[in-house]
């Protein structure tokens, strides 16, 4: 596949984009102690973040379509970037809240890198490129809360006010060296419908997208369901190190990465897109089963990366499904009602893992395994609205 400079131009953007937020996420819960932050509501400092981004995703998404996406992603990264000051200079609890709702409302530019994506490829190659980006936000998500740790050395708002520089040198690349993909005549965007809140219920409505949105929810759900049990399991029964756990976390993020590369190897040998999510899913579900029974640090490792492995497919495999299916001139729109409900998933799935460690750690896994069987189940259907809809 011939990568075009808007592509690599885009990727360093989701690159540096990612890298801020996983310099600060690590440091939000021993930053907010010092404004009364405890153990409770730096969880709900966190889903502010996911409720925000819910409600305001898809409108980005749809400005995207109406206005072009290089304006919606410049704004949006400029969003991030204030965000992040707002957060360094925060002196109350009010003003945390405050930043981190304002990320979550600018927090579109996920989807609208996607629908950049979707504009200039075509089915063929539009998994291959998915998985490209999918590589750059994992790339950031495992060296950031490195970095942050290390930037914390200069004291606690550092790595706020730096997450905020590489944010506007990302706004600052979007604005002079991205090229618009949305190419549609002014005419035509003027005429676009305009976005309605109801397009996220409407959307699961859809036959082959609905599925894809939902299974992207569920299996979103069930791998921070895993992060919670990794973490907990890995601190309360392994006795490990914090840096360790560091380690091993980058780790798992690097498996995903290596896997999404890899996609255009599984296309050559698997007939669709459905099917390749279906075996993923399969794998995925046996390493959860196995991990809680696992004792031992090399085997859970070794079960944890088989998952990290295989889930890194789903994102690259659901984005491009949707695309294919999707009209045009809502590409904006629906990825960014899939990225809503995968942000609701990522504040649901600690929120259950967190009251199923009443039962025991090992109890996280088999959560996590069942949230994984249900999206296998469901992608059978996926495969055959896929088939109808040929």
């Amino acid at each position: 596949m011939k990568i075009d400079k808007n592509l690599w131009i885009l990727i360093f953007i989701c690159v540096i984009n990612s890298l801020g937020f996983g310099i600060i996420v690590p440091l939000l819960y021993s930053y907010g102690k010092k404004f009364g932050i405890n153990e409770q509501t730096v969880g709900v400092l966190t889903a502010s973040f996911s409720i925000a981004q819910f409600f305001a995703t898809p409108l980005l998404g749809a400005l995207s379509d109406k206005w072009g996406r290089k304006p919606v992603l410049v704004i949006s990264l400029i969003g991030t970037c204030a965000s992040f000051v707002m957060f360094g200079a925060a002196r109350s609890v009010i003003m945390l809240f405050a930043a981190r709702i304002l990320d979550g409302l600018t927090g579109g530019n996920i989807s609208v890198a996607q629908a950049m994506i979707s504009d200039t490829s075509d089915n063929k190659d539009r998994a291959k490129k998915f998985g490209l980006l999918s590589s750059a936000f994992g790339f950031g998500f495992v060296i950031g809360p490195a970095l942050g740790g290390l930037l914390s050395k200069f004291g606690l708002q550092f790595p706020f006010y730096f997450a905020a520089g590489i944010a506007l040198l990302g706004a600052l690349a979007a604005a002079f060296l991205l090229k618009e993909t949305n190419t549609k005549s002014d005419k035509e965007k003027k005429d676009a419908k305009p976005f309605i809140f109801s397009s996220i219920i409407t959307a699961l409505k859809m036959p082959v997208i609905g599925t894809a949105v939902f299974i992207g929810f569920i299996l979103t759900m069930a791998q921070f369901v895993m992060i919670i049990g990794f973490q907990t399991f890995s601190v309360d029964k392994l006795k490990l190190e914090p840096t360790t756990i560091g380690l091993l976390y980058a780790g798992f993020g690097v498996t995903g990465i290596l896997m999404q590369l890899c996609v255009p190897l599984f296309e050559k040998i698997f007939p669709s897109k459905a099917v390749i999510l279906l075996w993923s899913t399969v794998l995925c579900l046996g390493a959860m089963v196995l991990a809680g029974f696992m004792t031992a640090l090399f085997t859970f490792i070794v079960c944890i990366y088989v998952y990290g492995l295989f889930n890194g497919l789903r994102n690259p495999m659901l984005n491009a499904i949707i695309a294919n299916h999707n009209d045009e001139e809502r590409q904006g729109e629906i990825l960014g009602v899939n990225q809503s409900y995968a942000s609701i998933g990522q504040t649901l799935g600690p929120i259950a893992a967190g009251l199923i460690t009443a039962v025991s750690i090992h109890a996280v896994f088999f959560l996590s395994a069942l949230l994984i069987l249900i999206g296998f189940l469901l992608t059978f259907r996926l495969k055959r609205k896929e088939q109808q809809n040929a």
